[in-house]
């Protein structure tokens, strides 16, 4: 069963390049069946395959398919190669699954679209890519797929290309990761330079044995690779990108936002933990950006208007606790966050698609309102998935992955208390924003008609994953629910154990409760703002300094403004300075001698067939003569 690991990558590869070709002239029928058909099969080979690996599992639990050399020259070959251990195969079994419903709920979603079919190429690919970038045994194969993700974000974010929004909001994207791309590619290059391999378990291997603990090379190779996980995940301070990406259609949201893209960053970061073992001070920036990050989004959140910004955000926080947990060392407790986060935030893109849908593609939550009456199902499961993003304690699946993530930044050997702090601060900001949104855009007066009902294709996708945000959490528990350990335990081979510290004055049970009374705390000062007093919020915000801090936080902390000011407009007016310098003017004259010989050569084009005669005479004259004489 585990040769059967190439089809995964390469069935979706094979769907979009059909649907490229062939998707124009197809029915829509057929390729509702060729896009998600394709990901449905690479997720019940993940299934079958994971079956296998537990019941069976290969030796040292690991197994590497070598499909073909890609290059040999002076002794570098690097191989087309798929590397499955516990960690590539948890991620996949996730992508490949929480994929699939996106697809489906696409089906009904984009039907009538005029690029139904363009839609779905594009979707194949994106999850053929990232499937390459979780399997790949090589950094140069991992490298491959990480751009192919980046070349898809682009084309999906901009899908609705004549929107100038959208192109903006692609080309935004496009740019931004590139500077977190090239910071990685230049974490390759002195990883390769000074390792001489890009096999990631031999280049793991012979830094852990050539450098010492705190060694210059690793502190740079593991902030370069930083650099690029801070790209692709929406990590301060390169998250500016991932709330315009909401331009594009809404099951590309949930797919960037819950499984693939955002949350290559983390798997890159984990997969190369031997690395950050050594590199101390890059291990601590992680954890400082990742509470930064969790931080700084929740404030945004709480300002936002747009439901699917207010969700954007929820993600670029979210993203940031798994930061923060690979930064403590608390490599198994992120990859459960992981885990969790595809389930609920998949879930509320897919229903906040439905009820875009049915209030006239309207994107304001105080423009809705009374809608759990209206759309039950969406209700319910997004209720179910804002539960979950704010850890609803005991039933959902997000309150034992990010209470796990919080205790460990307490007790783990590189965890401290301010970084638990901030986290518990993080819980108390999610439950605001998002029973905020709840109750704002489901509860009180209808302020628009609901005009589109949802049918089975977008309700059954948001029933199961609705399941899963509750049952995914019971995989780990804490000491006092249980003391589950399947999830760790299944990593174990793949990711090393927390190395605990010493978190005196406080129990696993302690932590939990904090965190718990930050959920209440939100969830309370939510429901009195926005259900019982809203007036007061009003009141709130009425001061010069309330609404210039929303301003602030609004426009996600001036980062756009600052970058403009920064970068932007340097640049173009070093380009309007520059805009008649000896460069130029080299190439002007190329233009003029060009212009010069084309004037010339117009004068005989005069349409008389004698003075053209005349001329091969004359012509022929003249190169016998050279023949005879010269």
């Amino acid at each position: 069963m585990l040769h059967w690991l190439w089809l995964i990558p390469a069935l979706p590869f094979a769907g979009a390049f059909v649907l490229i070709v062939f998707g124009p002239k197809m029915a829509h029928k057929a390729v509702a069946i060729i896009g998600p058909g394709t990901i449905a099969v690479s997720a019940v080979i993940s299934i079958l395959i994971t079956y296998s690996f537990i019941t069976s599992p290969p030796p040292d639990h690991v197994f590497v398919q070598n499909l073909w050399t890609w290059l040999d020259v002076g002794g570098f070959h690097p191989h087309i190669a798929l590397y499955l251990d516990a960690l590539s195969l948890l991620m996949t079994l996730v992508v490949t699954f929480v994929s699939f419903f996106i697809h489906w709920y696409s089906t009904e979603f984009m039907l009538g679209d005029e690029g139904y079919s363009r839609f779905f190429a594009y979707m194949n690919l994106f999850v053929a890519s990232m499937v390459t970038l979780l399997l790949g045994d090589n950094l140069l194969l991992l490298f491959l797929g990480w751009e192919g993700v980046g070349l898809c974000s682009y084309l999906l974010i901009g899908f609705w290309y004549t929107d100038p929004v959208n192109g903006r909001a692609a080309r935004k994207a496009f740019i931004v990761t590139r500077v977190g791309d090239t910071a990685m590619t230049l974490g390759l290059l002195l990883l390769f330079t000074h390792l001489g391999t890009l096999n990631i378990q031999e280049l793991m291997h012979r830094a852990q044995q050539q450098w010492p603990v705190g060694s210059t090379l690793a502190v740079w190779a593991g902030f370069l690779l930083l650099g690029g996980a801070v790209g692709k995940s929406a990590q301060l301070p390169l998250q500016t990108w991932l709330p315009d990406a909401m331009a594009g259609p809404t099951p590309t949201s949930a797919l960037i936002h819950a499984a693939t893209m955002v949350t290559a960053g983390v798997y890159l970061i984990a997969r190369t933990h031997a690395l950050y073992s050594i590199a101390p001070a890059a291990q601590l920036a992680v954890a400082v950006v990742g509470t930064a990050t969790l931080i700084l989004a929740g404030f945004a959140a709480l300002t936002q208007w747009d439901i699917k910004r207010v969700l954007a955000y929820s993600t670029v926080s979210q993203i940031g606790y798994m930061f923060l947990a690979l930064g403590v060392g608390a490599w198994s407790a992120a990859i459960f966050h992981f885990m969790t986060h595809a389930f609920f935030k998949a879930l509320l893109f897919l229903g906040a698609g439905i009820v875009i849908n049915a209030c006239h593609h309207e994107h304001n939550i105080f423009k809705m309102g009374g809608l759990w009456k209206e759309l039950p199902v969406a209700f319910w499961t997004f209720l179910i998935a804002g539960c979950s993003l704010a850890g609803l304690p005991l039933i959902t699946a997000g309150f034992y992955s990010k209470g796990l993530i919080i205790w460990e930044t307490r007790a783990a050997e590189h965890g401290n208390q301010t970084l638990w702090i901030l986290a518990v601060i993080g819980v108390l900001l999610t439950s605001l924003y998002t029973f905020r949104l709840i109750f704002v855009a489901f509860f009180g007066e209808a302020k628009t008609h609901v005009e589109h009902k949802p049918g089975y294709s977008l309700k059954v996708p948001c029933i199961v994953l609705a399941a899963l945000s509750i049952v995914g959490g019971f995989v780990e528990t804490p000491r006092f629910l249980g003391d589950i350990h399947v999830f760790t335990d299944f990593l174990h081979n793949a990711l090393p154990a927390v190395v605990e510290g010493h978190a005196t004055g406080m129990s696993e049970l302690g932590s939990e409760l904090w965190v718990t009374l930050a959920f209440v705390i939100g969830l309370v000062v939510s429901y009195y703002l926005y259900m019982v007093k809203p007036s007061l919020v009003e009141a709130l915000t009425a001061p010069a300094i309330s609404k210039a801090l929303h301003r602030f936080w609004f426009s996600d902390w001036g980062m756009d403004w600052l970058y403009d000011h920064l970068f932007v407009r340097p640049v173009v007016w070093l380009a309007r300075i520059d805009r008649n310098d000896i460069v130029d003017s080299f190439y002007d004259g190329l233009a003029f001698i060009s212009q010069v010989f084309y004037r010339g050569l117009r004068t005989t084009e005069t349409g008389r067939v004698r003075w053209y005669a005349a001329g091969i005479v004359l012509g022929s004259i003249i190169f016998v003569a050279i023949v005879l004489f010269a």
